[in-house]
């Protein structure tokens, strides 16, 4: 497994396999989000197979896949509703963990947090969030009179 850890709430990766959650939980994970819709690949294991090993570890799992279409405000929202229901830290994954830093990185410019901060995290982690800018300023509270779920549909 390739984790990447963003900060000590949230780390990304690409995709996970129903036999990793073990190594998952033992890292000290409590909570999973699936951004990866199911048949993107043949190969890949289904989101029902990882949501089963994980519950059964003991662990949330939540579904938020994001497709070729991009980022909509539900996902955002529902990532934000995600990160604050866990327990500890989160483990977001999809094909390559890009999808679930940039959903992340939505999230917390949704929530306010500095773009520029966000731009320097997700970077440490691998990811060029720069191209993100623009979404991240239409989901900024600033620009959404308090709606912080927003990006564009």
């Amino acid at each position: 497994m390739d984790i990447r850890r963003i900060d000590a709430r949230i780390a990304v990766s690409p995709q996970i396999d129903p036999a990793d959650i073990p190594a998952i939980k033992a890292a000290g994970f409590t909570a999973i989000v699936n951004n990866r819709p199911d048949g993107e690949e043949a190969a890949q294991p289904s989101g029902d197979a990882i949501r089963a090993a994980a519950e059964d570890a003991g662990l949330a799992y939540t579904a938020i896949p994001v497709t070729h279409a991009g980022f909509s405000h539900p996902q955002v929202a529902a990532m934000i509703d995600a990160m604050a229901q866990a327990n500890g830290p989160v483990l977001a994954y999809c094909r390559s963990g890009t999808r679930s830093c940039n959903l992340w990185a939505l999230a917390q410019a949704g929530l306010g947090e500095d773009h520029d901060t966000l731009v320097g995290q997700g970077a440490a982690a691998g990811y060029d969030l720069n191209g993100l800018r623009p979404l991240m300023d239409a989901v900024s509270p600033d620009q959404n009179s308090g709606d912080r779920s927003g990006a564009e549909q």
